[in-house]
């Protein structure tokens, strides 16, 4: 099902700059009235030149399928049937309900620099549907929805300094406070990159103090300021690769095959989700699964595990099984029989 969005009328008064959909439809006009205008009257006019309008001019008849002829005896161009309008924007239904879901992933950026610029230009989209798309759009506005589990808790000063320095390259003091620790430290960082996983906001950044790149938690940066100094991200850095065996957002130097077997009970939840790009899943005979991958740390695939209780068994690697049980010999004696 289609929907139409009309093309903006000029505005009086506007500077005499035109954008090429508002000149178009001013070449459509004069087409319309029937003045045979050419290139060069239409160049004049619109203050372009004769090329611009010539592209014009083809736009519109081989994209826009206007019926656009030249007449040799009169000098100008006309329709050769009657255009009632200026062809609209057409909008399908599926790009209105990818509209509407935009809309409700913007709730995980609140607090973010990110909130208002994608509000705004998603209220400048639906300010220019007519009323009867916006009546759909309110019927999926209660169909859809996002919800997260936990919602991080950002400052959004810090996280505008901390977009600022990435995207202009200055280096930043920060002060961070490691988890377990009380006593925040100082820390000298050439921010590479901000991203988002899993619903979380991580910073990548070139530790000076460590001469390594670290990752960092914008939520625990409780101050900062830019150095003066710029710096230059090296071309080698790819978070991609940084990332490929990780199973969250810390990687290390090892390589382990690691392998788990998943009950019948949560064969179906591990297969409905690609985990991991290593990922292989094997199918048991009794209805459950194994999924095996290859990382490069085991800290995150531990707390990952202990997440699934005792849907899952560790097969290997041995330290990974080791870490598991101690871990549950913890969570034992946390909880005594009373």
């Amino acid at each position: 099902m289609k929907r139409t969005v009309p093309l903006p009328s000029p505005v009086p008064g506007q500077p005499r700059a035109r954008p090429p959909l508002q000149r178009m439809l001013q070449i459509h006009q004069a087409l319309a009235a029937g003045g045979y205008p050419n290139a060069s009257t239409l160049a004049r006019d619109l203050e372009v030149s004769t090329k611009s309008i010539q592209r014009d001019l083809d736009f519109m008849r081989d994209r826009l399928n206007l019926p656009i002829e030249y007449d040799a005896r009169r000098h100008g161009y006309f329709y050769t049937q009657e255009v009632s309008a200026f062809p609209t924007l057409q909008i399908t239904e599926g790009e209105l309900f990818a509209l509407v879901v935009a809309e409700k992933a913007v709730q995980q950026y609140r607090g973010t620099s990110f909130e208002k610029p994608l509000l705004s230009a998603l209220k400048k989209m639906a300010a220019a549907l007519p009323e009867t798309v916006s009546l759909h759009l309110a019927d999926w506005d209660r169909t859809i929805s996002f919800r997260t589990r936990a919602e991080p808790l950002l400052d959004r000063d810090i996280f505008e300094g901390l977009a600022r320095a990435t995207i202009r390259g200055q280096q930043l003091e920060i002060t961070y406070r490691k988890p377990g620790r009380a006593v925040p430290e100082p820390r000298v960082v050439d921010p590479y990159h901000l991203a988002n996983i899993n619903g979380e906001w991580y910073l990548f950044a070139y530790d000076h103090l460590r001469r390594a790149v670290r990752t960092f938690v914008p939520a625990r940066i409780q101050g900062l300021r830019p150095t003066g100094r710029t710096f230059r991200r090296p071309a080698g850095f790819s978070l991609d690769a940084r990332l490929r065996d990780s199973f969250g957002v810390h990687s290390g130097e090892g390589r382990y095959e690691v392998t788990l077997r998943f009950s019948a009970r949560a064969a179906d939840y591990i297969r409905e989700k690609r985990w991991h790009p290593s990922q292989r899943l094997s199918a048991r005979p009794d209805g459950g699964v194994d999924l095996s991958l290859r990382l490069s740390s085991l800290g995150e695939i531990q707390r990952w595990i202990l997440s699934w209780g005792g849907e899952v068994t560790v097969l290997e690697p041995p330290e990974l099984v080791a870490a598991v049980r101690a871990a549950a010999r913890a969570i034992l004696a946390a909880h005594p029989e009373g």
